[in-house]
Parts: C-alpha cells; sequence; structure tokens
C-alpha cells in the first residue's frame, strides 16, 4: 500500500495538466504549509526570522517542464535576482537550482552559459549554489556539468541519493565536494535504486558516515531522529567538528527538530521552497511521506465554516483521472515490454 501510495503522488508530479491549473488555484489546495511563498520577497521574513534562531537557509525557485529557452532565460534572471537580494539583505542564505530548469533539456552549452552567469555573480557575493538531482535520466548529465564548473568555480555542489546504488563509488568521487546527502524522491527502477526503506537508510547511514570520516562540508537531509541520533552519536565518538557538516530538513517539517538542533549548537539549515511552479514539489513531498496528507486534509477540502471547497475536487478529479491513464499507460508498456 505504501509503494502504491507513493507511485500516485509521484504519478501526479509528473502530470503537465495538473502542475498547470494548480498554478491557477494557488495555495487553496494546502501547499503554504510545505511552500514559503510565491516570490522572493514574500519569503525574506522568513528567511531572517530562521537567521536570528542560528538557522540558514537553502533558496529553491521551484520549476519543472522548463521546455523553451525563453523559461529558462527567464528561470536565470529570477536566481540572479535572489542572489542579489541575498547580498542587499545579508541574508545568510544560499541557493538550490536544476539545472533542466535553466535548460538542460534543451541544449548543454545554453545550460552551462546559464550556470555561468549565476556562478560568476554568486562568487563575488561569496554564496553557494546547489545543484539539486533530478530523477536518474539526468543523472549523469548533472555530474557531468558540475565536474566541468568545477574546473573554475569552487562555489558549487550537488547532491546524491542514497538509493541509487552507485551513490558510493560517485561520493568518493566527489571526495573534496560540497554535498548534500539525501535518500531520493523519484521513482526508479530496481536495476539502479534500493526499493525498501531499509536498504535506502542503511546506506544513508553509511555514506554518512564515510562522509563524516572526509575532509569536505556535507549536509546531512533527513528527518528521520532515529538516524540523527545514530549520526550525533558518530560525531561524538569520533570526535568530529561539527563545522565539517549540518543537518538539513524542509520548510514546513517537523519544525521544532530545526530549533532543537540549532539550540543544540549543531549547524543546521532549513531547505526554503518557492514560487508559483509548486505542485510537482507538493506531490514528490507527499510521496515521500503520504502521513503529511493528515497535516493538510482539512485545509485542503473544507473552509473554515465545514463547507466542503470547490477547487480541490475539480483538481482531485484530474488528479484521479490523470492517474488512472497513467497506470494504464504503464501496465500496457509493461505488457509490451
Amino acid at each position: 500500500m505504501t509503494n502504491l501510495t507513493r507511485d500516485f503522488f509521484i504519478g501526479l508530479s509528473n502530470n503537465k495538466l495538473l502542475n498547470s491549473n494548480a498554478k491557477k488555484w494557488g495555495f487553496r489546495l494546502g501547499a503554504d504549509k510545505f511552500v514559503a511563498g510565491t516570490n522572493i520577497e514574500t519569503v525574506i521574513e522568513t528567511i531572517k526570522e530562521l537567521n536570528s534562531r542560528n538557522i540558514c537557509g537553502t533558496l529553491d525557485n521551484l520549476g519543472e517542464f522548463v521546455s523553451d529557452r525563453m523559461e529558462a532565460t527567464t528561470a536565470k534572471m529570477e536566481i540572479i535576482g535572489i542572489l542579489n537580494k541575498i547580498h542587499e539583505e545579508n541574508l545568510d542564505c544560499h541557493i538550490s537550482l536544476k539545472l533542466t530548469q535553466l535548460g538542460l533539456d534543451i541544449d548543454h552549452d545554453f545550460c552551462m552559459e546559464n550556470m555561468r552567469e549565476i556562478l560568476e555573480i554568486a562568487a563575488d557575493y561569496n554564496i553557494f549554489i546547489n545543484i539539486d538531482m533530478e530523477k536518474y535520466i539526468h543523472y549523469d548529465k548533472t555530474l557531468e556539468v558540475l565536474k566541468i564548473l568545477r574546473r573554475q568555480y569552487s562555489n558549487v555542489g550537488t547532491v546524491i541519493q542514497s538509493y541509487l546504488y552507485r551513490a558510493e563509488d560517485d561520493l568518493k568521487e566527489l571526495k573534496d565536494v560540497r554535498i548534500r546527502l539525501v535518500k531520493g524522491a523519484y521513482k526508479e527502477s530496481a536495476s539502479v535504486a534500493y526499493q525498501s526503506k531499509e536498504d535506502i537508510d542503511r546506506n544513508f547511514i553509511k555514506l554518512a558516515k564515510q562522509r563524516l570520516l572526509g575532509d569536505a562540508f556535507t549536509s546531512i537531509a533527513t528527518h528521520d531522529h532515529h538516524i540523527i541520533q545514530i549520526l550525533k552519536d558518530f560525531v561524538r565518538e569520533n570526535n568530529i567538528n561539527r563545522d565539517k557538516f549540518e543537518f538539513q530538513m524542509l520548510y514546513g517539517f517537523r519544525t521544532e527538530m530545526h530549533y532543537d538542533l540549532a539550540n543544540e549548537g549543531y549547524n543546521f539549515c532549513t531547505y526554503i521552497p518557492f514560487g508559483s511552479d509548486w505542485f510537482g514539489y507538493f506531490m514528490r513531498r507527499l510521496a515521500e511521506r503520504p502521513q503529511n496528507m493528515n497535516l493538510v486534509f482539512k485545509d485542503v477540502f473544507y473552509s473554515k465554516d465545514n463547507k466542503l471547497k470547490k477547487e480541490p475536487i475539480i483538481l482531485g478529479t484530474l488528479a484521479v483521472t490523470s492517474v488512472l491513464v497513467w497506470k494504464k499507460k504503464k501496465n500496457r508498456k509493461e505488457k509490451i515490454g
């Protein structure tokens, strides 16, 4: 049932029609619990509040399904605008971005040009840029772009997903690069990725320990308090300097733990997504943890006076229809294969 629910939400995250309609309905679908706002101006106060609690931030200007140069150029200019704001407001914050948003699926050289322009400005401001890892079909291209950029820029790193079999080998190759270690938010096949939570968690802990014993900075991104405790014990037992790593969690998830870890003296970073193109991100968060539906169900379907809302019913109908079509196509491909 858990895997079926996960597949359901990942199927929604990939649906362009739902993504488009979600923009029209805005945050009435409950996404405001996990997405900080629609533009940088609405997010600045959130970052300042986190900074006042000794928590830094990483900003993700959300974007999905970028298919032409104009869209990618617009995304680049928005990211540059965010860099300017971070610098002007003296915020303790860096940026996370996706290469597909900057044209990776359009043209490799075009994407590289966009990244270099961003990194030049970020370097002037001493701001780190993290390249988020996307679906496995983009994995090798992302690492290729990173390696080319690292020849010229030191303020860029990426994400490694512990559900991939190859994660350990890639981390060895990236031993001098700042990395965010995550479990993985996409649905990947058993040919490239572990499928069970137990295997993914086991690999995550193993890789985190290896990174902690190395020299490069690591962002340990998990909401699992059991894993966090294991790693806290490991840090203490091995006398590891806390300046070598940070814990990282998503905005809106287990917020009290954010504050507790920062108060305990650990470096802590909150991943802060924002923007109007929020639907795919929101669905992947529900895929990772279907229990999150309990947090938004009432807000999504009922108004304050307990009346059923109209828009979510429409979206729900579209969602179910889309997933049924998706599952039908998937089953047909499996039969053919």
